[in-house]
């Protein structure tokens, strides 16, 4: 039996009734788009995101634990301790080297000049190499640990200050408050730090260490070493040493500026100097 007119009408009225959406409908979607909205703009004023803003980072006096002479010739570059040995990278044209250093004596063991169109810069040792950045010539130098014959060389764009490495990867800065992660087989950027103090990109930054899992930077021009944490960039706080570069100063008046930061990780020793300084301090990490 077919239906009736008047059904027909009634079965589309029906249809239509079900199909139309309710007041609440739109609301369950805008909801949650708010929520997250709101959410990303907490997470972007919270410094969560690259470039936010972190907390105004503390500062704090660095306790001198023990002082070793240091050779006040030294252009401190770079210092890195390796299995019971402190290595010293220095600059200027015509007088860069990689040395071997006792620390006791602050005596020369071994050294190997750099070519003289070089400017020595930051140095760190990975494996079997000695990495060492140079100034301006946007080249790489890699030693052989024992001879400190050069294996090899790399090259990367800009200037070259300060070199560590986290056991995996090199970390350079050049100058900027941005610091380069690289590949040491390619030597490919794998991945670019932005450094802020509290709300400021923090620049000049200049030799580094990797310690316990933070990046200790020197700041050129400046006797304070900041202590940053490698997934946000955050400057966690400042090491006052103005009274360190006072002292090198009282001892030779051409002393130049702090640079140069070791760490030892077995007897957990923090050794900072300077450029032409005659100390090499241990100070409390």
């Amino acid at each position: 039996m077919g239906t009736t007119r008047a059904e027909r009408r009634r079965a589309e009225r029906e249809r239509r009734k079900a199909s139309t959406p309710t007041p609440g409908h739109g609301r369950r979607f805008i909801l949650p788009a708010l929520l997250i909205g709101v959410g990303a703009a907490v997470l972007i004023f919270s410094g969560w995101f690259d470039g936010g803003e972190f907390p105004p980072p503390a500062t704090r006096r660095g306790e001198i634990l023990a002082v070793h002479p240091h050779d006040r010739t030294a252009f401190t570059q770079g210092l890195v301790w390796h299995q019971g040995r402190l290595y010293e990278g220095t600059g200027r044209n015509g007088r860069s080297e990689i040395r071997l250093v006792d620390l006791e004596s602050g005596r020369v063991l071994k050294s190997r000049k750099l070519p003289q169109h070089y400017f020595g810069e930051g140095v760190t040792i990975l494996g079997r190499r000695i990495y060492q950045l140079t100034w301006r010539s946007e080249t790489g130098l890699i030693h052989d640990l024992e001879t400190f014959e050069k294996v090899g060389e790399f090259h990367y764009k800009g200037q070259g200050w300060g070199l560590t490495d986290d056991g995996q990867r090199l970390v350079m800065s050049d100058g900027t408050s941005v610091l380069r992660f690289l590949d040491p087989e390619t030597f490919e950027v794998v991945r670019r730090l932005q450094v802020r103090a509290g709300s400021e990109p923090l620049e000049s930054l200049n030799e580094l260490e990797w310690v316990e899992g933070r990046i200790l930077a020197n700041v050129w021009g400046r006797s304070v070493i900041a202590r940053i944490d490698p997934e946000s960039g955050a400057v966690e706080e400042f090491l006052d040493l103005s009274h360190l570069k006072a002292r090198a100063d009282a001892e030779f008046s051409g002393a130049d500026v702090l640079n140069g930061i070791a760490w030892d990780a077995e007897k957990r020793r923090l050794f900072v100097t300077g450029k032409l300084w005659p100390f090499l301090f241990q100070v409390r990490p």
